[in-house]
């Protein structure tokens, strides 16, 4: 301000758009002053807040991308143990039925032998009781027998000898006419 003061007493013309010499000077080295601090300090830190960010969003877009990947990897992996439990438990139901059917044909053939079994075993009480029924029946028609021939012909047949040959006799001539009925 003094320099306008001094300028005017000298009665130089002022002009307010130009500033005085010694001002621009003066400015000029406080800017040279101040983009040198600006350089020297604060722009170093300005990078190096600007370098960390940077690397903060590369290393977020990258663990993002790790992320995605492990998650998609996972994914993939559960599908595949998904498709391989689906594979096992149709292995196993068909291996159930199998078995199944192998019980059920192991039991099926257990009753057919025990039935064939039981049926033979019934067989064989069948004959048994058969051949004792036929000796009983031989034995009182034999007696019927002999009674009706003492009757008949009004002598005894006490005599063992003559009475089995009597009834062997008798009981073979049955047989006799009785098979070819039979037949």
């Amino acid at each position: 301000m003094k320099t306008l003061i001094v300028a005017a007493a000298e009665g130089e013309p002022i002009n307010p758009v130009l500033p005085h010499t010694s001002e621009i000077i003066i400015g000029l080295i406080a800017f040279l002053l101040l983009l040198f601090v600006i350089k020297k300090f604060v722009s170093p830190k300005f990078e190096a807040v600007y370098a960390e960010r940077a690397a903060k969003i590369e290393g977020g877009i990258e663990k993002a991308e790790q992320a995605q990947a492990q998650a998609q990897a996972t994914l993939e992996q559960y599908k595949a143990q998904l498709a391989e439990a689906r594979a096992e438990a149709a292995r196993i139901r068909d291996d159930a039925r199998i078995e199944g059917e192998q019980i059920i044909s192991e039991l099926r053939a257990k009753a057919q032998e025990e039935s064939a079994r039981i049926i033979a075993q019934g067989q064989t009480q069948l004959e048994t009781q058969r051949a004792q029924i036929v000796a009983e029946l031989r034995g009182e028609l034999g007696r019927l027998a002999i009674d009706l021939a003492d009757r008949v012909v009004g002598e005894s047949l006490e005599d063992e000898v003559r009475r089995r040959g009597t009834v062997d006799r008798f009981l073979s001539e049955l047989d006799g006419t009785s098979a070819p009925a039979a037949k």
